[in-house]
């Protein structure tokens, strides 16, 4: 559904008014302690993330999933959600591409209706932890770490099929997620899962095109219940370490163990330049997958705060970071929930943009603990929805992209387009 820019500025010009005194006001009063909004604002157009074609759709649990009427019925349905996400909100530049779920009949097609959207073709995503109706062998008791190496190749084939996939698109990254684990004790020797692991990695590795990246995601727990291969960050930086100076680790909100310091891990990745890829969500229990800075909000602020501090260093060698967006949408309109977490994600930046990162690392030497916590409180309880409002009207998106999407009616066009009873391929 294309979106005239005329029913924007329409609706932009109902609030310009009262955005332009709240944006004037917080403007001047940063400026006066030296903060750069100009500079900020800029920032954020490079701040795009990318949205995964399989988060379109609704989602579900094991127990069940109830469907949402004009799902994206094909690829093409989907890049045209995207495209009207990030035209509303201007932050959604990307989209992730799953296979098999994505396969592109004709690429050239997909290149262009990605082109005429404004959307790049972000990571490249593979399927090992579902067994698809055309394979020959079964992933049921693991994939790219199998003790049957004809499972194993079998995986990595499809690995290198999708990088074949993303070649054609212009893609320039792999994400693995490697699923593979046990559910009982003494099921797995753990070592040799791990090595297998490595040399199909390798493998894979080999296959890329020189100017690609792999990105190694974990998980602690899920399908699998008593160990997975690949479990924490530091598993995948050790496997990522050994595979090549092209591969890193990814890190998703969801993939950890209640209360870990995932700003810790982040800080630590690209301190040894190797945070490649970040997937945004939240969660209260483990990967609950809901919409970004829900439950944690605080803690997006204090991973962006790592992520600033990190990439500015003079000595840092971490490459530019892949982001996404990686939820289910179990019971809310999925563009609506995407909107919001794209929200919560450019209000996180913009807090953590505010911090004196000198002032900062003078009160950490002095170890004044109260002073680096008023610092990082200061700019947390800021209210920048005004900048983040000014951004998305400089790059022609609305000033409240749910209220639009609501008043405009587009989730009853999409049913109409599209009928109630569509489904979307993916989770």
């Amino acid at each position: 559904m294309n979106i005239d820019q005329n029913h924007i500025s329409n609706f932009n010009e109902k609030y310009q008014d009262e955005h332009s005194r709240e944006f004037d006001f917080i403007s001047e009063k940063f400026t006066k302690t030296g903060v750069d909004v100009t500079g900020i604002i800029k920032n954020l157009e490079g701040l795009q993330i990318a949205i995964p074609s399989w988060a379109l759709g609704s989602g579900g649990t094991r127990f069940g999933r109830f469907s949402i009427g004009g799902q994206p019925r094909n690829l093409e349905e989907k890049i045209e959600d995207i495209g009207l996400l990030h035209s509303l909100c201007q932050m959604a530049g990307k989209i992730s591409l799953h296979i098999p779920w994505d396969i592109p009949g004709n690429s050239d097609h997909i290149k262009a209706l990605a082109k005429d959207a404004h959307l790049e073709i972000d990571a490249m995503n593979s399927n090992t932890f579902q067994d698809q109706s055309d394979q020959d062998l079964s992933y049921k008791y693991g994939s790219l770490s199998h003790t049957d190496v004809s499972v194993r190749n079998q995986a990595i084939d499809h690995n290198k099929t999708v990088i074949d996939y993303g070649k054609e698109l212009g893609s320039k990254s792999l994400t693995v997620w490697l699923a593979d684990g046990s559910n009982h004790p003494g099921q797995s020797n753990m070592s040799r899962a791990l090595n297998r692991t490595a040399d199909s990695l390798a493998q894979i590795y080999e296959y890329m095109p020189a100017d690609w990246s792999l990105f190694i995601e974990y998980k602690p727990f899920e399908p699998y219940f008593y160990s997975t291969v690949i479990p924490d960050w530091g598993t995948s930086f050790l496997l990522a370490s050994e595979t090549g100076d092209r591969a890193y680790t990814l890190v998703d909100l969801g993939h950890h163990l209640p209360n870990t310091n995932i700003e810790q891990i982040v800080g630590n990745l690209i301190s040894r330049g190797k945070l490649g890829g970040f997937h945004f969500n939240d969660s209260k229990y483990a990967d609950d997958d809901i919409t970004v800075g829900s439950i944690k909000p605080y803690q997006l602020f204090l991973i962006f705060m790592e992520i600033i501090q990190g990439m500015a260093a003079s000595n840092t060698r971490n490459p530019e970071i892949s982001y996404m967006i990686d939820a289910s949408h179990n019971l809310k309109d999925p563009l609506v929930d995407l909107m919001e977490s794209l929200e919560a994600i450019g209000l996180a930046y913009i807090k953590a943009s505010l911090i004196d990162y000198d002032d900062l690392e003078n009160a950490r030497e002095e170890n004044d603990v109260s002073r680096c916590s008023a610092i990082l409180q200061n700019a947390y309880q800021s209210d920048v929805r005004p900048i983040l409002r000014e951004f998305r009207q400089q790059q022609g998106g609305v000033f409240d992209p749910v209220t639009f999407y609501r008043n405009m009616n587009i989730r009853e066009h999409l049913i109409q387009h599209r009928g109630q009873n569509s489904i979307a391929s993916g989770l």
